[in-house]
């Protein structure tokens, strides 16, 4: 079907959609210079696709990050919401600043690149904790064990001097019993042995002998009964000590183990072990962070590497038009104003002098009227009447 014949104007006439103008404002290009410059419009419609593929990014990504350490999903969303608008200022700032003068300059774009890949390599720790997810919440629960081990060492060598001396002392109060005991022991066996004639002077029955064992018996038993009730309190305060100090690590070990969590520091220092301890993990890893801050230097990258169009001479040749025009519009107000001090200036001095001029006659009148009131009043002084005269009748300096 052959197409209609547009005239010249009519062609000309390109009106842009609405996601066209959005992704122009995304990529910070002037509307009415860009429509008119047909090969930019694509241009700067790519480096708006870019801006805008970062901004969802960030605020995916933020929005992860802030669900990690607020409990409310709103709470979150709104966040990242905030903070992907943070980076598209940000990402605006750094590709309104390349143009045709610095974009081949190295110390600006340096700085571009330094600031995108520092913010992308932030950015791109959610989005790993989120893909590695499964692999980091086992690495996480091994961490807690080890850290619960940790814990359990830190608390045994805190109350490792006091345990050792209770223990010290109930091994010697021990000692001390079992040394009685041991002497009671023997004299019983010797006493028994005496009266069976199994041992000591071999006779049958209740003899001096064994009367004097058991005598000896009798006295050990009680010595030690008494010794006996005295020591065991200690040993038994020795024990409870013990055990409160075992109860006490105790608690601080299950308190511990309840402030052990799986949030955003927690899950990063697990990240970063599974990468130590993984090589595959370790690949995936640093390939997934490569490509995500590439997400975020995808405005810069794309900024600078684009040629310059009619769009950017159009720009540059505006600007010096309006500084060109600044320039003449201030030169032409400071003439006005000068023009208008001078003019003032003149019809002042004019104003002046004919004040003066219309003055002179009225002041010599009334200078010889103060002559005469002080001529006629002879108690005042010369000096009075002159610092009268200057009061009332000279003029001052204007500051």
């Amino acid at each position: 079907m052959q197409q209609p014949v547009q005239t010249l104007s009519q062609r000309e006439g390109y009106k842009p959609s609405g996601f066209t103008r959005f992704l122009w404002w995304l990529s910070t290009a002037e509307q009415d210079i860009i429509v008119e410059c047909a090969i930019d419009r694509n241009r700067y419609a790519i480096t708006g696709m870019s801006v805008l593929g970062t901004w969802l990014f960030a605020t995916l990504a933020w929005g992860y990050f802030f669900s990690t350490v607020v409990n409310s999903v709103l709470t979150a969303i709104l966040l990242g919401i905030f903070m992907g608008g943070i980076i598209l200022s940000i990402d605006r700032a750094l590709i309104k600043g390349i143009n045709a003068q610095n974009k081949r300059k190295f110390i600006p774009l340096a700085f571009r690149g330094v600031l995108a890949l520092t913010i992308g390599t932030f950015m791109a720790q959610p989005a790993l904790l989120y893909l590695f997810d499964k692999e980091i919440h086992v690495q996480i629960s091994l961490d807690n064990e080890q850290r619960k081990m940790d814990k359990q060492q830190q608390e045994d060598s805190l109350f490792a001097a006091q345990k050792t001396f209770l223990l010290k002392q109930k091994s010697e109060l021990q000692q001390q019993l079992d040394i009685r005991y041991n002497e009671v022991a023997s004299a019983r066996d010797a006493f028994i042995a005496e009266t069976d004639g199994t041992g000591g002077s071999h006779k049958v029955g209740l003899k001096d002998i064994a009367q004097a064992k058991k005598a000896t018996f009798e006295q050990l038993n009680t010595a030690y009964e008494q010794e006996h009730a005295l020591t065991q309190p200690k040993i038994d305060a020795a024990d409870s000590a013990m055990a409160a100090i075992d109860a006490k690590k105790q608690t601080e070990q299950n308190a511990y183990s309840t402030l052990l969590n799986d949030g955003f520091l927690t899950r990063i220092e697990a990240l970063q072990h599974l990468i130590a301890n993984n090589a595959a993990a370790a690949f995936r890893y640093y390939l997934l962070i490569t490509i995500l801050v590439l997400i975020e230097l995808m405005p810069v990258i794309a900024k600078t590497i684009l040629p310059n169009g009619t769009y950017d001479e159009k720009v540059r040749l505006k600007e010096e038009m309006e500084k060109a025009i600044a320039r003449s519009n201030t030169q032409k107000e400071q003439a006005l104003k000068e023009l208008y001090n001078q003019t003032a200036f003149e019809q002042d001095s004019a104003f002046i002098r004919q004040f003066f001029e219309e003055a002179k006659q009225q002041r010599k009148e009334k200078m010889q009227q103060q002559f005469s009131e002080w001529t006629a009043n002879e108690n005042h002084g010369f000096d009075g009447f002159w610092e009268k005269v200057k009061r009332d009748m000279l003029t001052k300096q204007e500051n």
